[in-house]
């Protein structure tokens, strides 16, 4: 029995190959030697593309997949062997079927011939099953959000120009529907083929008819109006929904808002690129808000109720007495919403003591007084520690 081959070896790659390299190395060897490709060989040409097929379909079952890929690297046959690979019980599989599963195309394959029309071997764009289906090209546009608007989610005016059915012909490029007839190149099919011969059978590719651009028809006598196009430039605005907790840079689509395609084709959507304006009072971080409240050293002292504004109105916040400055409070799902509706941001505020430069006669005297008492005296406790500690990690 001939000894196994490295399964890199096998498919021609090397061992740090790409998921997409892998896949077009096993189609190399699977359009060379898939049995149907040698029904009209000789007998022991036969059983070479068999034994060929085989081995290529074995190495890709492994490589393929990163499980066993990686047990092949490290341990060779030895940590792959008993892992089931390609059963060629029931026969080969339809070449067909396993280039289709491998890269989603068509491809037609019997009497002598290869269709790669859906695989993408020839020029242009290639639409299975007939004409090609006209798409409207896409809009994008800005809109502008204060922090108040992204924390409710609003509707927004949005004035666009866009192309939009022409008005004289109804979007058809003509007035009269007797002059709408089928392409004489494609036939109304929308493409043309080209058929090549070469060592691998004969390979036919499909290309975007010229004539009619992949319609499928062509119009003859075309509207005064759009020039055939079906189309006709208008300015309109639109009100569009833009959901709570949109962040700066997010892309919203509306679908079938953006420009109108030719002759009923389908319509391109409207990209919407939200930009966050800067607030006055807070800055934000995802979903949560930050704010900063300055108090007088007295305040701080003594304890006091100070009024945070919020989003959705203030909130009546109590300082203990003793309050250092730096201190972070946290309040609970005052910050934005999520942008995927679950759950709420929160709001931190900083707490900034504020030291006065200058002082009075009186005042000064007042200062001195108390400079004197030891409960003025810096002698953090442990507690205190603790809070430095915990509130120096949001700020």
């Amino acid at each position: 029995m001939a000894e196994k081959r490295d399964y890199y070896e096998v498919l021609g790659i090397q061992k740090g190959a790409s998921e997409d390299e892998i896949k077009q190395a096993y189609r190399k060897a699977a359009l060379k030697w898939h049995p149907d490709r040698w029904v009209s060989g000789t007998d022991a040409e036969k059983r070479t593309a068999e034994e060929k097929f085989k081995e290529a379909s074995e190495a890709y079952s492994v490589l393929s997949d990163a499980g066993k890929r990686a047990k092949y690297d490290q341990f060779g046959f030895a940590g792959v062997d008993g892992a089931p690979g390609p059963d060629f019980s029931q026969g080969f599989g339809n070449l067909n079927d396993i280039l289709e599963n491998l890269f989603g195309g068509r491809f037609s394959f019997g009497g002598g011939g290869f269709d790669f029309g859906g695989f993408g071997f020839g020029g242009g764009s290639h639409q299975s099953g007939g004409p090609r289906t006209m798409r409207g090209r896409d809009i994008r546009t800005r809109v502008r959000l204060t922090l108040e608007e992204i924390q409710k989610g609003c509707d927004k005016e949005v004035t666009i120009e866009r192309n939009r059915p022409c008005s004289e012909c109804s979007g058809r490029g003509t007035k009269n529907e007797s002059d709408i007839r089928t392409c004489p190149d494609c036939r109304g099919t929308g493409q043309v083929s080209q058929t090549v011969n070469s060592l691998f059978g004969r390979t036919v590719t499909y290309t975007t008819c010229s004539r009619c651009n992949g319609e499928g028809r062509i119009v003859s006598n075309p509207c005064r109006r759009c020039g055939g196009t079906g189309l006709e430039r208008k300015r309109e605005t639109i009100r569009v929904h833009i959901p709570a907790g949109v962040e700066n840079g997010v892309q919203i689509s509306v679908r079938g808002e953006g420009h109108a395609a030719p002759r009923g084709g389908v319509n391109g959507d409207l990209l919407l690129l939200i930009e966050e304006l800067p607030h006055a009072d807070f800055k934000r971080e995802g979903e949560n808000l930050f704010y900063t409240k300055v108090i007088p050293v007295t305040d701080a002292i003594l304890g006091c109720e100070v009024e945070i504004p919020c989003l959705d109105g203030p909130y009546s916040l109590k300082l203990d007495p003793g309050t250092q400055s730096g201190t972070v409070q946290r309040l609970r799902g005052k910050g934005l919403p999520s942008m995927n509706g679950y759950g709420r941001g929160d709001l931190y505020v900083k707490i900034l003591v504020w030291i006065p430069r200058k002082l009075r006669g009186s005042d000064r005297e007042a200062i001195e007084r108390l400079a004197a008492s030891s409960a003025v005296k810096p002698d953090p406790t442990r507690e205190d520690k603790a809070l430095f500690e915990k509130e120096s990690q949001y700020f």
